[in-house]
């Protein structure tokens, strides 16, 4: 079939499936790679409260979650801006400076 055929019933809303290979067909980005993390105690608990709350799993909150912040990032960088710190958890020490300042001579 050419192509222009394809586009057509496409078009008009036939079913095209049967004419796809679908055999072999991936989502583009989606390839799983494990990874382990460690977690404060304080921070399992309080995942664990979120998901049972929405009625998911930790893994699913966790991944959600890191989307969410990764999709934000992306559009800051796309519009130029820059994301806002998150918020720190409760009993969290956070560090301001990156880098030790400099002492004048």
């Amino acid at each position: 079939m050419k192509a222009e055929a394809f586009d057509e019933k496409f078009d008009k809303g036939d079913d095209i499936l049967d004419m796809l290979d679908i055999t072999k067909a991936r989502r583009s980005m989606q390839d799983q790679k494990r990874v382990n993390v460690d977690f404060p105690a304080w921070m399992i608990e309080s995942l664990d409260k979120e998901a049972s709350r929405v009625g998911v799993t930790r893994q699913s909150i966790i991944k959600v979650w890191l989307a969410e912040r990764l999709e934000n990032l992306a559009a800051n960088r796309v519009a130029g801006g820059i994301s806002p710190p998150a918020p720190t958890p409760p009993g969290m020490r956070v560090r301001t400076r990156r880098f030790p300042r400099a002492t004048e001579p």
